[in-house]
């Protein structure tokens, strides 16, 4: 490779455009592991802030999941850094047993509910992550292998509530920068960063999918090509809701209560996009159903057959799906709270006596 073909530092100018549209928070929390990515997000964060006259205040705040024996130095180090910077830091231990399985999805949510209470303690409404370019297409891919809808292709977004508690918007500022320019800015300003090796263990989905990509970039599908289609698809998924609320309000009375019924005309019902009805479906068995989320794959399939069943007229059809009990009865089609199981209605009297 050619000095000309380096990876380019991010600019001051650049992190003037990645960093302003937070400038009127009250205080930010910077979420720094101590990898390339966050570390150069810290030291992004820190000039930007240095170069402004007023400002959200800075919180860097470390998790030490303690699951490799560098962990705590690396955490050390990310202080010592954050000093260096002017940058107040904070480091908050994930406490506990660790699960013999399901560790990065577990480690995922400890992260977060984590870095909630140290904003909850900050007084901060926002969480800053350093979710990359690379970080995109590979969030992509692992929700193409694993059937997600178009929801899930459009990949993660700049602002975001928290996946797990907490009320503060979960920002990403570098979603359109590579992780090598990450490196080469903090190649530039002479500051290392940990290696975490759990980065390239092939026991994990996203470390497989990782060394796929070189293989994809050169036929074409690169990250850039990859963050491209979810945000594209991001796009399409907007337009797609606004017309779910058009149709949520012509053909139902607002607001829907929380147990139903929701009731809409069958016959309109059936003339929505399949997208549009199903989504509207979705959306009254979410409200009114009482067992958790609702599957894609399920809620297509009781789509479909609901589908069939308004096709040819019939009199009654009802399903049960997420707790929620959907009912086509001549021109009405109605969606409510399903009566208690007889073995889950048992259980709740004994533990109510």
């Amino acid at each position: 490779m050619s000095a000309a073909d380096d990876p380019a530092p991010v600019s001051a100018a650049e992190a003037k455009t990645l960093f302003d549209p937070l400038a009127r928070a009250f205080a930010l929390v910077l979420a720094v592991s101590g990898g390339p990515d966050s570390t150069a997000l810290l030291l992004l964060a820190a000039r930007w802030r240095r170069a402004r006259k007023t400002g959200p205040r800075l919180l860097a705040v470390t998790i030490d999941h303690g699951l490799r024996r560098e962990s705590a130095s690396e955490a050390r180090a990310v202080a010592h850094l954050a000093r260096r910077l002017g940058v107040p830091h904070r480091i908050v231990r994930w406490k506990g047993r660790k699960p013999a399985s399901g560790l990065q999805q577990s480690a995922r949510d400890a992260r977060y509910r984590l870095l909630a209470a140290a904003a909850a303690r900050a007084k901060a409404r926002t969480i800053v992550t350093a979710h990359t370019l690379d970080d995109q297409a590979e969030t992509v891919l692992i929700r193409m292998s694993r059937g997600s809808g178009l929801s899930g292709l459009g990949a993660m977004a700049r602002a975001a509530p928290l996946p797990v508690g907490g009320e503060a918007v979960l920002v990403r500022p570098l979603p359109e920068i590579p992780k090598a320019r990450l490196i080469a800015t903090l190649a530039r300003a002479g500051i290392e960063f940990a290696d975490d090796p759990s980065n390239r263990d092939p026991r994990f989905t996203r470390a497989r999918l990782r060394e796929m990509m070189c293989a994809l970039a050169r036929e074409g599908l690169d990250a850039r090509r990859l963050s491209l289609l979810a945000r594209r698809l991001r796009r399409a998924e907007a337009a797609i809701e606004t017309t779910v609320d058009v149709a949520m309000a012509a053909l139902s009375e607002l607001p829907w209560p929380d147990h139903g019924p929701i009731v809409f005309d069958a016959d309109q019902f059936n003339r929505l996009p399949a997208e549009v009805a199903l989504r509207l479906l979705g959306r009254a068995i979410a409200r009114t159903g009482d067992e958790g989320s609702v599957q894609l794959g399920k809620l297509e399939t009781l789509y479909e057959a609901l589908r069939m069943e308004g096709a040819g007229k019939a009199a009654r059809w009802r399903r049960t799906l997420a707790g929620a009990l959907v009912t086509l009865r001549g021109t009405k089609l109605a969606v409510e709270r399903a009566p208690a199981r007889r073995g889950r209605a048992a259980s709740g009297a004994a533990r109510a006596v």
